[in-house]
């Protein structure tokens, strides 16, 4: 049996999965970023279309009334995971950015 949820489910993680690989083509996506949103796509694609393997995951994480609620759960984790991520980006990027200050102040003073 599949619901309105897992049938939303299915449509948006296909259409995720496009819009990156359409994303990437244009160049707009590093591939290195990119990596992370397909995996994102591709494991909420594999538990839309595996209601056993959803119910798996639902039971495990102690959703009993409604399994498709787990889809979301998941789908949230991978999120934050995806924040978690660029937050290291953006504070590796932060700390180069102020050497290279840093660099061209010694620069220019000498």
């Amino acid at each position: 049996m599949v619901d309105r949820v897992m049938i939303f489910g299915i449509v948006a993680s296909v259409g995720a999965l496009l819009f990156i690989l359409e994303l990437v083509r244009r160049r707009k996506l590093r591939e290195d970023y990119a990596l992370v949103w397909l995996a994102t796509g591709g494991v909420l694609l594999v538990l839309s279309l595996s209601r056993p393997a959803l119910d798996a995951i639902a039971n495990a994480l102690g959703v009993v009334t409604y399994p498709p609620a787990a889809l979301f759960a998941v789908a949230l984790l991978f999120v934050l995971f995806i924040l978690l991520h660029y937050a290291v980006v953006v504070t590796k990027l932060s700390r180069e950015n102020k050497q290279i200050a840093q660099q061209m102040a010694i620069l220019r003073w000498e």
